[in-house]
């Protein structure tokens, strides 16, 4: 079951708590083990700490106690950024600014997956439709890996109004299509948004009628497209060598662990 107040799971509820957003209640399985740190930051917060059992993990994630790993943290109703606080992230890093834009990927998976690799990546952040779209609630925060904690996320009603607003900021658009230009021979080292569509039907017209440049990944093999959130990777990443080369910065190493 899909809650927008709770996040189960050690490290999703770990990164939470390490920011300064609010909380509620955690609930904890009695005699886990390697909860310290979740209980010393929940104290800190002045949120409360409470022994629970498998019924009650039941009851507060309708049936998912298999996957909680035995916490459960409730928080207050998510509050979303505005455009404008993800434009001020770039500001504030004196960079060109990095966002992304998930067009109605419905899939929590999916959207999961890609703010994991937004935030991995250094985006600014990230934006998604407030209809026909998943919001950010559990599922999303467990499959994120934590990574919807610290990720500042928007959400607006009209994303061909936010390309429009983007590009007054002089942010190129690039929307994810299979009939783009090749990706690789973009300039990304300036302002850039990434637009990536929905697991079925891609760009909407609209959307992809308001977008700079249409890029393609590569295809290779017998089949002609990819998952949304492996696309947005492997974009994102690009977007990270091209600013990343002869700049003499070294990033933190990191790797698959899931």
């Amino acid at each position: 079951m899909d809650n927008n107040n709770i996040i189960y799971g050690k490290n999703a509820v770990l990164e939470y708590l390490l920011t300064d957003k609010p909380v509620d209640t955690l609930y904890i399985s009695k005699g886990l083990q390697g909860v310290g740190k979740h209980i010393a930051l929940m104290k800190q917060k002045g949120g409360v700490v409470k022994d629970s059992d498998a019924v009650k993990l039941n009851a507060l994630t309708g049936g998912e106690d298999a996957r909680t790993g035995g916490i459960v943290l409730l928080i207050p109703e998510t509050e979303y950024a505005t455009l404008e606080e993800l434009l001020a992230v770039s500001a504030e890093k004196n960079s060109a600014p990095f966002i992304i834009i998930a067009d109605e990927i419905s899939d929590p998976h999916n959207l999961g997956a890609l703010i994991r690799t937004a935030e991995a990546a250094g985006a600014d952040g990230l934006v998604i439709p407030k209809r026909r779209s998943a919001g950010v609630n559990s599922t999303v925060h467990a499959t994120s890996a934590g990574a919807a904690s610290h990720l500042k996320i928007c959400r607006e009603a009209n994303l061909a109004d936010v390309i429009s607003r983007l590009k007054k900021q002089n942010i190129w658009v690039y929307g994810a299509d299979m009939d783009g230009e090749p990706f690789h021979k973009q300039d990304f080292k300036g302002g850039v948004a990434l637009v990536i569509g929905s697991e079925g039907e891609g760009l909407r017209r609209l959307v992809r009628e308001n977008c700079d440049v249409i890029v393609a990944v590569d295809m290779y093999g017998k089949i002609n497209s990819l998952n949304a959130s492996v696309c947005g990777g492997i974009l994102m990443y690009e977007v990270v060598r091209q600013r990343r080369a002869g700049a003499g910065n070294t990033p933190r190493s990191g790797g698959a662990n899931d």
